[in-house]
């Protein structure tokens, strides 16, 4: 008898990097997460799939980023890097040996690296033909995982001003999903778990997802439960740590996240993190990348860029760290899926006692977690999908799965929240962010006028295609994210004002009739994304707009 049922989410998602700066911030970032942490995953899915296990793991891949992975600039670049990085483990490899530096340790890690780079190549060549997203794809229909999707660009949703911006954001997001992976997605991720109910003359959030055919999405314990949302999302690699505002808590609902639920007005059903398993990943004193065995991500050999050295401890500083042991990292990687196994079990059984049904545990988790900034991480990944089949009474499924066998039984209304500190919206609006939203909105406005306009063939139809992508782009929550962590904001500011002068120089263009075709054609080559976008999708009827109407 299963004792409940286990979701493992994993939420894929990078900014458009593409033709956007190389390093620290632009395409280095992808190249790096497909090394560390897609082709790793894909191998992982593959080997289990191979061993007779589906993975049951739902993925979320934004379309923002599928966009990136099929991209062929992208994977040529992709080729490049590997075959740089392979040439730096090479010359590590001469510099350690007994003719150089003569330092066995770090030889040792050289060849590490070395096989593991030619591995990671191999695979993406031989393996997956160059096509990481065909990969996810072989096995979303073969049963072992489910592909969710997202808003096109990551967009918080709440503070966009026109619903016509939203639909445009999470339509043009699942004709991507589509034309990426070859069917409608079910699952939906509200980028920053962002959620605005009904408000005023304008509909909740899930009144667009219901009418785009989405089926459900995910949220933070706390706004099903109520109370105090706890500060567990560790904030990895460059960016920062976000301070911790706290907020008056909510009241308790008396509602907890053991079962998925309807939202009351449409029938799209909301799943919600569960707070302890999330806490023994995320939590930046407590959960196990925190461990000194595993790969510091911060230090690097000064000549080669290689990871040669370990946590050590949470308070050790960069120039002391202790040189890393591979050996000894999977022995404690190990230890730690021992442990998250029989706590998930744990978990479950405990709510079958208290209950007399068996409930649901969902995590969800930035897939760039593991890999890139937890280099073991794939491999604990690949641990707990096999102790869960193998040792326990615990079924794990994707998300759509467990809906379909478990029925929500209840509607609820959700609250105005994020998974931000605090778990409202401060992240993202701020004292550094503001002045971006009314030039947001602005650029809102204009496109709902321009996708009014007749339709018209040629330079001027290419155009408003275009000033379509720089607003998508333009309305990505990494840039006021970026901003307020801090050490990319002159980025984010070069980013986001860069998509706004293109967007007005087209806008321009389109009013006055003449294109000039030659920027134009600049523009479309930087930023090529969604090469099908339709003026449709930013055009919405007054019954769509209407929150009374289209209900269940």
């Amino acid at each position: 008898m299963s004792v409940g049922s286990f979701v493992f989410m994993l939420h894929s998602h990078l900014p458009f990097y593409r033709k956007a700066g190389m390093w620290p911030f632009g395409e280095e970032s992808v190249y790096e997460c497909m090394a560390e942490s897609y082709v790793p995953l894909l191998n992982a899915i593959g080997d289990l799939y191979d061993e007779g296990i589906p993975a049951k793991l739902t993925i979320g891949i934004t379309p923002i980023l599928a966009e990136q992975l099929a991209d062929p600039h992208l994977n040529q670049g992709f080729d490049k890097y590997l075959q740089d990085r392979i040439e730096a483990a090479q010359k590590d490899e001469a510099r350690y040996t007994p003719r150089g530096d003569h330092d066995p340790d770090r030889l040792h890690l050289a060849r590490y690296y070395l096989n593991w780079f030619q591995s990671i190549r191999r695979d993406y060549h031989e393996r997956w033909n160059r096509d990481i997203i065909g990969g996810f794809r072989k096995y979303q229909d073969l049963g072992a995982i489910e592909i969710t999707t997202s808003a096109a660009t990551h967009c918080f949703s709440p503070l966009l001003e026109t619903d016509s911006s939203l639909y445009g954001q999470y339509k043009t997001g699942v004709e991507s999903h589509k034309r990426h992976f070859g069917r409608a997605p079910k699952g939906f991720w509200l980028p920053e778990c962002a959620y605005r109910p009904e408000e005023k003359n304008r509909a909740g959030i899930e009144k667009w997802l219901h009418d785009l055919g989405l089926e459900y999405f995910f949220t933070e314990s706390f706004v099903i439960k109520g109370g105090q949302n706890a500060e567990l999302r560790r904030v990895f690699g460059p960016y920062g740590t976000l301070e911790y505002i706290p907020t008056a808590p909510r009241p308790e609902t008396g509602l907890d996240v053991f079962e998925g639920y309807w939202l009351k007005d449409y029938p799209v059903a909301v799943l919600g993190r569960h707070e302890t398993a999330g806490y023994q990943v995320w939590s930046a004193d407590h959960g196990y990348p925190g461990d000194g065995n595993y790969r510091e991500f911060h230090k690097k050999d000064d000549r080669s860029g290689l990871h040669y050295w370990k946590l050590t401890s949470k308070t050790t500083d960069l120039g002391d760290k202790q040189l890393y042991n591979p050996e000894a990292a999977m022995t404690r990687m190990r230890e730690n899926s021992d442990h998250y196994v029989g706590q998930i079990q744990q978990l479950l059984t405990e709510n079958l006692k208290a209950t007399g049904k068996p409930g649901l545990v969902m995590v969800s988790f930035d897939t760039e977690l593991f890999g890139h900034w937890w280099f073991e991480g794939i491999n604990w990944i690949k641990e707990v999908i096999r102790k869960m089949r193998t040792y326990t009474a615990v079924t794990m499924q994707t998300a759509d799965e467990y809906l379909k066998a478990f029925p929500p039984s209840k509607a609820i209304e959700l609250p105005q929240s994020s998974w931000g500190s605090g778990g409202h919206w401060q992240v993202w609006l701020n004292n550094d962010t503001e002045w971006m939203w009314p030039i947001i909105h602005e650029c809102e406005h204009t496109m709902e006028d321009l996708a009014k306009q007749p339709h018209r063939n040629g330079l001027i139809e290419r155009a408003t295609k275009q000033a379509a992508r720089e607003l998508l782009l333009i309305e990505s929550s990494d840039w006021p994210f970026l901003v307020t962590t801090g050490q990319a904001k002159e980025y984010a500011v070069q980013r986001f004002s860069g998509h706004v002068e293109r967007f007005r120089e087209l806008c321009d263009m389109i009013r006055s009739g003449n294109v000039v075709e030659g920027k134009l054609k600049s523009y479309e080559d930087i930023d090529n994304c969604f090469p099908d976008i339709s003026m449709d999708n930013f055009k919405i009827t007054e019954e769509q707009l209407n929150p009374t109407l289209s209900r269940k």
